[in-house]
């Protein structure tokens, strides 16, 4: 048999064997990246959302999408990234991390305010900024919350989830006291989902923060204002188990919450893994102001580069889930790096180059995208080895990271950036032509150059 026809077949034979909750599950450390929250974050939610459901005895089908709502709890996160750094002037990781630890009322969303609008610039410049935001704050959570929301949701039928799962994520930000958004429902009109994730979600992040008893204590505290008095109980009595914080704080919860998965007749055929991909590709998208259709771009051009180059229909495919995949790491970064307009310090572009070997270790972590990892994380490499993250020379670079690399640099430049407008394609041409045999491949950039040149 031919190695390409062999290596095509073991990859169709392999996707039926795979699991929906394993290869989402993977996925949602991109989604930890862009909450700034530790690898696992959301594992441990769903962990404790779906401890929830077994102790209320809720059936298979509830308990199934309480499982996703919580487990994509955060699937919009990176659509309110950039508005957060332009509207506090600071870093929106940092933000959304001290938001989420707060405690409830005015006063400390108050000083959520002082302490963080930014912070490093002069005095007049940041009271102006604190005050404006005072003034608007209702404004700007109902705005924040509700883009937020509304992705996420979007992004869950892109995921071919059910309306149970979407409504669970887009109400998750409700309480229990009306006094959430975005929709200010209150009581039993939240969706069970949405309470029980939302509970999750402070339980975690307490937990993780400062342990045990402060998990509780902080779920216990929100009873009748954020949270749902009747699972504060529930969550109340499974805390008092030590096998419950024994298995949330093990190495291998991730093997255990896949094992709490529901069962599920779903076909994870190719053409689902291409919509997982896509919808990963829109989270990556909506971090930055000029990354908007930057992944479906990018997948659209190498399938077009990498036809004419020879790649048969399987690799072609796989080329394409790199693209959409290529800069996945990138939601790890502050938007205060990404939407910088000079120049990157040596500490950001340490923190820049990370993304590559960032996005191939998150794609690792899925056995029905692991092909897709090394093609990723070499996206940055050069023929001359004066790449990243590994140095790789031409002997080591495969033909489909020559090609996302050629369609990244491109898109690149004749897009708009923060630091520069968007260039010709003929200058972006002759800017690239000058890079070819030591960054870009030369056959490459000669389908490249018959494909969208003047």
């Amino acid at each position: 048999m031919n190695p390409r026809m062999r290596h095509e077949v073991l990859v169709f034979r392999r996707v039926g064997e795979v699991r929906r909750s394993e290869v989402i599950a993977a996925f949602t450390h991109v989604l930890d990246l862009g909450e700034g929250q530790p690898q696992g974050h959301s594992i441990r939610c769903c962990f404790i959302a779906a401890t929830l459901a077994r102790e209320l005895g809720l059936d298979e089908s509830t308990a199934g999408l309480i499982y996703y709502a919580a487990l994509l709890k955060d699937l919009g996160g990176s659509s309110i990234a950039a508005r957060l750094h332009a509207l506090f002037q600071a870093d929106d990781l940092a933000l959304k991390r001290s938001w989420n630890t707060r405690v409830p009322g005015r006063l400390s969303a108050l000083r959520f305010v002082i302490r963080n609008a930014a912070a490093g610039a002069s005095p007049s410049r940041r009271v102006a900024r604190i005050v404006w935001l005072l003034a608007n704050r209702r404004e700007i959570v109902r705005e924040l919350t509700e883009v937020r929301s509304r992705r996420g949701a979007e992004l869950a039928r892109d995921l071919r989830f059910g309306e149970g799962v979407a409504r669970g994520i887009r109400h998750l930000e409700e309480h229990w006291d009306g006094s959430g958004a975005p929709d200010g429902l209150s009581g039993e009109v939240i969706p069970l989902a949405s309470r029980i994730a939302l509970l999750a979600q402070v339980a975690v992040i307490f937990h993780q923060a400062a342990g045990r008893r402060a998990a509780v204590e902080a779920v216990v505290r929100r009873a009748g204002t954020w949270l749902d008095p009747t699972l504060v109980r529930a969550f109340a009595g499974i805390a008092r188990r030590r096998a419950f914080w024994v298995q949330l704080e093990a190495a291998t919860l991730d093997v255990r919450v896949n094992a709490l998965a529901p069962d599920e007749a779903v076909d994870i055929n190719e053409g689902y893994l291409d919509a997982i991909a896509a919808a990963f590709g829109k989270v990556c998208d909506a971090k930055g102001s000029s990354t908007a259709g930057r992944s479906s771009r990018m997948a659209d051009l190498a399938e077009r580069l990498g036809s004419p180059m020879g790649l048969g229909p399987s690799r072609l495919r796989r080329l394409r889930r790199a693209a959409m995949l290529h800069d996945i790491g990138l939601l790890g970064l502050s938007s205060a790096i990404l939407e910088k307009a000079g120049k990157l310090d040596g500490e950001e572009w340490v923190a820049v180059r990370a993304h590559a070997a960032c996005g191939q270790a998150i794609l690792n972590g899925s056995d029905a995208f692991v092909e897709v990892a090394p093609i990723v994380g070499a996206h940055h490499e050069r023929l001359d080895g004066q790449g990243y993250p590994l140095g790789l020379d031409e002997r080591s670079i495969g033909l489909e990271a020559r090609i996302i690399t050629l369609c990244d640099v491109f898109d690149a430049l004749t897009s708009e950036r923060p630091y520069r407008a968007a260039m010709p394609v003929d200058r972006a041409l002759m800017m690239m032509e000058a890079d070819v045999g030591t960054a870009f491949d030369a056959e490459g950039f000669a389908a490249l150059k018959g494909l969208v040149g003047a």
